[in-house]
C-alpha cells in the first residue's frame, strides 16, 4: 500500500488538470497520484569542474573512465523521447549534465526541441563557465532561461570549491551575456556547505539583489554516494532565511506553479527576489512531477534513484512510439519514490544510488 502524502501534496496533486491535448492520449499518474511534468535531460557526463559534493577530484580525476561518446544518446534519439514525453503531460524540459555546454552543437538540440508540440519550456543548468561564447546561439535556437550554479564570489573560495582552480569571472561574464540574450529570468543556485561557503550567502545576496537574478540557497544534500555526506554541514534554510532577514526583511511569495522545489520570498524593499531548496529539513517529495533521462537514456523517477529504465536499447532496437509509451506509462505508474522523506524515518539508506553527474541536479 503507497504510504499516503501529507494533506497538502494530496490537495496539490488533486488539484492538477489532465487535459488531453497536443497529441496526448493519457497523462500518466504515479502511486502518489503525481503527474508527470517535467523532464531533466543529462547530455553529458563529463564536467570542467571537480565540486566535492558532485564530482570530487579524488574519485574522477584524470584516470577516471567515463562514457564514451558512442553510449550518449543522440540529438535525433533524445528528440524523439522528449515528443513521446510530451504526449504523456511533459511541459517543461531542462538540460543538465555534467556540465551540457561540454556537449558540442547544443544549440542544434535546444532548436529541435523547441519545436515539439506541447514543450512550453526549455531551461538550461549550468556552471557557467563557458556560458559568454553560446548565450546567444543558445537563446538563438529557442532555449527560455537559465540556472547557473556558483557557490561563492570570493576568488580564493571559488577556486577551492570547483576543484580545478578556476576563478569565478568567466562564470560572471556568462551570466551578463545570459542576460543580454534574454535568458531571463536567470537563477543561481548556491549549494551551501557549513563551514565551507555559508560565509558567502550575504555577499551573494548583495551582489545580486536588485539584478533580476534570483539567488537560490540549497541545503546540501547526499545526492549519489561519492561526496562525503555529513548531516552536520547541512545549513538549514530557517537558519539562512534568518540571517538574510536580519540584514534585508524578506516574505514569502506564492509557488510559481505546483511543484515548485524551491519557496520563493521577496524582498521588503522591492529589490527583487531569493529561493530556498530545503531538501533535508522541509521535503518537497510530495509535489515532485520530475524524471531524469541520464546521458546513457536510462529514465530515473528520483534524484536519489538506485536503478533506471533503459530506453537506450528501446530506441536502437527499433521500438515503436507505441511501445516505448507504454514504458513511460509503466514506470511512472509504479512510481513511489519519497527518498527525501524517508531520509529522516530510516536509520539507513542505499548505498548504490545514481551520482548527481549522471542525471543533473
Amino acid at each position: 500500500m503507497p504510504v499516503p502524502l501529507p494533506q497538502t501534496a494530496q490537495d496539490a496533486t488533486a488539484a492538477q488538470p489532465a487535459p488531453l491535448e497536443n497529441g496526448r492520449t493519457s497523462i500518466p499518474t504515479d502511486q502518489f497520484g503525481r503527474r508527470l511534468r517535467d523532464l531533466r535531460i543529462s547530455v553529458i557526463d563529463r564536467c570542467n569542474f571537480r565540486c566535492d559534493y558532485c564530482m570530487p577530484m579524488e574519485t574522477y580525476g584524470e584516470d577516471y573512465s567515463f562514457l564514451d561518446p558512442d553510449h550518449y544518446l543522440s540529438f535525433e534519439e533524445i528528440t524523439r523521447l522528449v515528443r513521446l514525453f510530451s504526449r504523456r503531460g511533459v511541459e517543461k524540459i531542462r538540460i543538465t549534465g555534467g556540465e551540457p555546454l561540454l556537449r558540442p552543437n547544443l544549440e542544434e538540440l535546444i532548436h529541435e526541441i523547441a519545436m515539439v508540440e506541447g514543450i512550453q519550456d526549455i531551461a538550461l543548468t549550468t556552471n557557467g563557465y563557458l556560458l559568454a561564447d553560446q548565450a546567444d546561439a543558445l537563446a538563438e535556437a529557442g532555449l527560455h532561461r537559465v540556472t547557473v550554479s556558483l557557490d561563492a564570489l570570493d576568488p580564493e573560495l571559488f577556486r577551492e570549491m570547483n576543484g580545478v582552480g578556476k576563478g569565478p569571472e568567466p562564470v560572471l561574464e556568462g551570466i551578463e551575456a545570459a542576460d543580454r540574450a534574454g535568458l531571463n529570468p536567470i537563477k543561481i543556485n548556491t549549494v551551501v556547505r557549513r563551514g565551507v561557503n555559508d560565509e558567502s550567502v550575504l555577499p551573494l545576496v548583495r551582489h545580486f539583489r536588485g539584478t533580476g537574478r534570483i539567488v537560490r540557497f540549497i541545503e546540501y544534500m547526499d545526492v549519489g554516494t561519492r561526496n562525503g555526506w555529513d548531516r552536520s554541514e547541512v545549513v538549514p534554510s530557517a537558519e539562512l532565511k534568518e540571517r538574510i532577514s536580519d540584514e534585508f526583511p524578506i516574505e514569502p511569495l506564492d509557488p510559481n506553479y505546483p511543484g515548485e522545489v524551491a519557496n520563493r520570498y521577496r524582498f521588503l524593499d522591492g529589490e527583487g527576489e531569493i529561493g530556498f531548496v530545503s531538501s533535508v529539513t522541509n521535503p518537497f517529495c510530495g509535489n515532485c512531477t520530475r524524471a531524469r533521462l541520464s546521458t546513457e537514456g536510462a529514465l530515473y523517477t528520483c534524484l536519489f534513484a538506485t536503478d533506471g529504465t533503459d530506453f537506450r536499447a528501446l530506441l536502437r532496437d527499433g521500438a515503436t512510439d507505441a511501445a516505448i509509451l507504454d514504458r513511460i506509462d509503466a514506470v511512472w505508474g509504479e512510481r513511489d519514490d519519497r527518498y527525501s522523506e524517508r531520509r529522516s524515518e530510516e536509520a539507513t539508506q542505499p548505498d548504490d544510488r545514481v551520482e548527481m553527474y549522471e542525471i543533473g541536479g
